[in-house]
């Protein structure tokens, strides 16, 4: 059940070590406190190994790439899979660069990832080694919609088998799979593109989720999903006549602070294929 997967990360508090932007480094801190999770957040190659061998999780986002953090990333991951924590990798505007592209094919040839959390455009740039991203948002071409959604889950299966690795592509409908489940979910609201950082806030409180239920990793990525996109929903319901993109940021993270499990099983939208 969703509801188990969130009440655990509450219970658990897992550590998570988070090498992510310096766009959206204090959003994901604190939606990471808002779902119930705990955040580090470290770059420096001399300090990484460190630091994750204290946490229980690590989120690994390309987002803003120096070389500096590159050698965090691979530092920080290898030892992460010494450890046996799980790894979730957010591969920002994979497609868009050749360093940012390379860099995340790279990581996921050398760690052991969990999860691999990115738009449509961004996975397809992995599954296929090239691709085009718009900036960091998914090309529009790429789209996942209703006309196509048989095709889309199929092939975030195949690639999550390929890549021994939960596959989560988050859009207008998101697709969670193992390689032989595929969550598809419809929760969410369109305005969450108008806010800097939403997925990235996702992959730091999916890192938390997958940490804090290891047996079931899965329907703990998906939870994730489902937590953020209703929290979109309850937030907007929310807003109030004269706020804009701030408010409804403050107010998703606020959702997700409120959040319990019997909301999220009431208002959580998914199908299983």
């Amino acid at each position: 059940m969703l509801k188990e997967c969130l009440e655990n990360v509450r219970n658990m508090v897992p550590l998570v070590h988070n090498i992510t932007n310096y766009v959206t480094v204090n959003d994901v801190a604190n939606v990471l406190l808002a779902c119930g999770g705990s955040p580090i957040m470290s770059d420096e190659p001399e300090d990484v190994e460190d630091i994750t061998s204290v946490c229980g999780g690590l989120n690994i986002n390309i987002g803003t790439l120096h070389k500096s953090s590159i050698e965090g990333m691979f530092r920080a991951g290898r030892k992460a899979g010494q450890l046996g924590h799980p790894i979730l990798l957010d591969p920002v505007g994979a497609g868009a660069s050749a360093l940012r592209t390379d860099t995340a094919l790279e990581l996921m040839e050398a760690l052991d990832l969990s999860v691999i959390r990115g738009n449509i455009s961004e996975i397809k740039t992995l599954a296929f080694g090239t691709g085009t991203t718009k900036g960091v948002d998914a090309d529009v071409a790429d789209a996942v919609t209703e006309d196509n959604l048989d095709e889309a889950v199929a092939f975030v299966k195949k690639f999550a088998k390929d890549a021994r690795a939960i596959i989560a592509v988050t859009g207008a409908i998101d697709l969670v799979s193992d390689g032989d489940t595929c969550y598809v979910i419809r929760n969410g609201r369109p305005e969450m593109g108008k806010i800097t950082g939403t997925g990235c806030q996702l992959s730091g409180m999916m890192a938390a989720y997958v940490t804090a239920n290891p047996e079931r990793k899965l329907e703990a990525a998906a939870a994730a999903v489902c937590v953020m996109g209703l929290a979109g929903e309850i937030a907007w319901e929310r807003m109030q006549d004269g706020e804009g993109n701030a408010s409804y940021r403050n107010r998703i993270i606020d959702a997700i602070f409120n959040m319990t499990g019997e909301m999220l099983e009431k208002g959580a939208d998914y199908e299983i294929r």
